[in-house]
């Protein structure tokens, strides 16, 4: 092929390309009434008055900064939500002086006058005013917030609103249009547009309740609380975060989805607060390295590694080294999302747990603890990159036969844990003292010498059975 034809074959792809991204934009679009040309602005008309800016006023407490997530800062354990409390407003205003914040909300319920927003444009707000698009402004009534997700429901007294659908976040998809409505800087309502770069993300704050769906769509301080929505104007997330290396839109922003969204406004209109279901265990993801020690015949999963004692874990009989796969028909490849779906149900509710033991598939059922109970919140272990070093600090011995807490092993022998230093890589691992390893990758050790064979094998991962205050526990080293 010569080099005309050639860039004539490369023309003809490029407005091929060009002609099919065209009409896949126009088919979800209207003809502009004035150019007749494909345009979001017809949608956009019947959607911008259902967002609204946000004003704040909190008394300061001390100097501060707006915060975000650097780049550089993703895997330290004190990484603080991307926008801080105050933003939008003064970073230095000294204590006991109003400073004034700014930030975004979603009108979703119009009857009612319901408002969504982040926690963090509220909290600890003394006043809060919402403005709309059509210039009227209104003082909004807090009926609710929750950190964990970073939901607020607000309330205002007004005829006339326009409120948003919410999307079907099942059927949302990486490459989907969105845009992205809100207030950034300050500067009045704006509009972006991007797509959906990825959907379930999280781990960003391991104390949250996370699912964030990724956005290229620019996001900057003043958009949390905004609405990102579908080129149909439906409800896909709240838009709540960004990582960023100066705080500017980087093409990664992150938004709350309208599932776990409507889930958590339920609970705050009734409530005034989110009652968490608690199920009572520790757990941890299920990696291929781990399956390959354990043997679980589960594949990925959430891998218990504790159940603490009262909870709706223990009476429903759960077990450490089970894993958990499925919640009322829903599968559970993850401990985040076995977290984020315990987190999200009501106290009392009655569940069905499809889970893994011993390599044969069976089901559970359980009725959710409460925050009030001793049951203690689902909590997925941070685990730690540890090797044969890992047991620096710790002081172990083989336990004498004719020990009684040997025998409630049921194996006659063991290994004991005698000393930890705080701090060190054995306790970061989770040893404490006392503990009893009974067995190492579920092969039982009979002294201190197999235990040290055993450890120093090719495995990636080292799963220690032990017994602490009678109560079996798995630790997994990785």
């Amino acid at each position: 092929m010569n080099t005309s034809i050639k860039r004539t074959a490369v023309s003809l792809v490029l407005i091929l390309t060009t002609a099919v991204a065209a009409l896949n934009v126009s088919a979800a679009s209207r003809p502009d009434a004035v150019s007749n040309k494909p345009s979001l602005a017809p949608m956009l008309e019947g959607v911008t008055p259902a967002v609204v800016n946000i004003y704040t006023t909190q008394v300061a407490q001390a100097p501060r900064e707006l915060r975000y997530f650097n780049r550089e800062d993703l895997n330290r354990e004190d990484l603080r939500r991307y926008f801080e409390d105050n933003e939008g407003g003064s970073p230095q205003a000294s204590p006991g002086r109003s400073v004034r914040a700014t930030g975004s909300g979603v009108i979703v319920d119009a009857e009612n006058g319901y408002i969504i927003t982040n926690h963090h444009v509220i909290a600890d707000a003394s006043t809060i005013k919402v403005s709309l698009k059509d210039g009227r402004e209104f003082e909004a009534k807090l009926l609710g917030s929750d950190a964990n997700t970073d939901v607020a429901l607000l309330q205002i007294e007004a005829k006339d609103l326009q409120a948003l659908q919410f999307a079907d976040v099942e059927k949302v998809r990486v490459g989907d249009y969105v845009l992205a409505i809100g207030n950034p800087f300050g500067i009045g309502q704006t509009v972006t547009s991007g797509i959906v770069s990825a959907l379930g993300r999280g781990g960003l704050n391991r104390e949250n309740y996370e699912d964030f769906i990724q956005t290229d769509a620019a996001i900057n301080m003043g958009n949390s609380g905004g609405a990102l929505i579908d080129i149909e104007g439906r409800l896909v997330g709240m838009n709540t975060a960004i990582i960023s290396g100066n705080g500017s839109n980087a093409g990664i922003g992150f938004a709350v989805p309208a599932d776990m969204i409507s889930i958590v406004m339920g609970h705050l209109a009734r409530d005034g607060e989110m009652r968490r279901g608690q199920l009572g265990v520790q757990i941890q993801d299920l990696t291929s390295a781990m399956e390959s020690v354990l043997a679980t015949g589960a594949g990925k999963g959430a891998l218990v590694t504790n159940v603490m004692p009262d909870s709706a874990a223990e009476a429903a009989g759960i077990q450490s080294a089970d894993v958990i796969v499925g919640l009322n028909g829903n599968d559970i490849g993850s401990g985040r999302e076995l977290r984020n779906a315990i987190g999200l149900l009501g106290v009392n509710k009655e569940i069905q747990l499809a889970l893994y033991r011993d390599g044969r598939k069976q089901s559970v059922n359980a009725v959710i603890g409460g925050a009030q109970s001793s049951t203690p919140r689902v909590e997925q272990d941070k685990g730690r990159d540890l090797s044969d070093p890992a047991f620096a600090g710790a002081a172990l011995r083989s336990l004498d036969l004719d020990s009684l807490s040997a025998k409630t092993t049921g194996t006659d022998t063991a290994v004991v844990v005698e000393q930890v230093a705080q701090g060190s890589p054995a306790y970061l691992a989770g040893l404490r003292p006392g503990d009893i390893i009974y067995e190492v990758n579920r092969e039982g050790i009979k002294n201190l010498r197999e235990f040290n064979e055993k450890i120093i094998d090719d495995s990636n991962v080292t799963a220690l059975s032990i017994l602490r205050e009678n109560r079996r526990m798995l630790v997994i080293l990785s």
